[in-house]
């Protein structure tokens, strides 16, 4: 394992894990938009490349002078071993700060929001925060998806934090170690209950897999996901507030987006007529 230190040697405000694996088409983006929020305070910044075949460990260094330039951290740790909840572990052994924001290398984020996340956990007790998804795909097949996914109740009222969440120091101590499970998202999330969990308005993009293949690999390792943390973590269970999807508002929905629901579906029906092995795949 290789590690730039960065500089700024202080204690800042928040830290940024940041895990990414073969990421080197999008990490300079996602890097270069959380450089651009507007936060007055210091921000260290920790990309783990893991497993990593291409440039993504050079691309993310080369963002660092812009970090350096605003009085933030960049620090880059080259992790020969793959697997995200590993470097998960890694990042948070060299974050700093109490309050931690979980970021996938293929989120952009909106300038406002690494300050609403520290406004909502800056306070006292256990919290779990994340911003408003706006889901995004490339081609029909995924923008259809998208557009259907983004009304489902869940999406619409909760607060998902898929590929970004963030919590204070006292909610990170909820648990050790990150297990070894498929969602690490849905595992933070349900440490936290419903009242604990703050959602603020400030969006992200969070793409999604391209074409219908695609979806149903992503859609099964969802559904495997949360069915290991039923099976592993039942205690956990007692935190889930998912609203239901009742057939008339599925209907409500069909009538007003044919294509996305037929989509949506579709996807559903191939994920249950094969369901996933184990393992862990990339989310798009």
């Amino acid at each position: 394992m290789t590690t730039d230190p960065g500089e700024n040697p202080g204690t800042p405000a928040v830290s940024v894990v940041l895990p990414a694996s073969n990421e080197a088409a999008l990490i300079g983006r996602c890097l270069r938009a959380l450089r651009g929020s507007r936060f007055d305070q210091t921000v260290q910044v920790v990309v783990i490349a893991n497993g990593c075949h291409d440039e993504t460990a050079a691309r993310a260094r080369a963002e660092a002078p812009g970090f350096a330039a605003r009085g933030w951290c960049l620090q880059v740790i080259d992790r020969a071993q793959g697997g995200k909840l590993g470097a998960l572990g890694v990042g948070d052994a060299a974050a700093r700060a109490g309050i931690r924001i979980y970021l996938d290398a293929d989120v952009t984020v909106s300038p406002d929001l690494i300050a609403q996340l520290y406004g909502a956990l800056d306070r006292p007790g256990a919290r779990y925060a994340s911003g408003r998804v706006r889901i995004t795909g490339v081609g029909a097949m995924s923008r259809a998806y998208a557009r259907f996914w983004a009304q489902v109740p869940f999406m619409r009222q909760g607060v998902p934090g898929c590929g970004v969440f963030a919590v204070n120091a006292a909610g990170r101590a909820r648990w050790g170690d990150w297990p070894a499970i498929i969602s690490d998202d849905t595992f933070a999330r349900l440490c936290f209950a419903p009242a604990e969990r703050l959602g603020v308005c400030a969006p992200y993009d969070w793409p999604i897999a391209a074409g219908l293949r695609n979806l149903v690999r992503v859609r099964r390792r969802q559904d495997a996901g949360v069915a290991e943390i039923e099976q592993r973590y039942p205690d956990l269970l007692c935190n889930d507030d998912k609203p239901g999807f009742p057939a008339s508002e599925k209907l409500r929905l069909a009538l007003r987006d044919p294509l996305g629901f037929a989509v949506y579906s579709g996807v559903a029906l191939a994920v249950r007529l094969r369901p996933a092995g184990a393992g862990w795949s990339r989310g798009r």
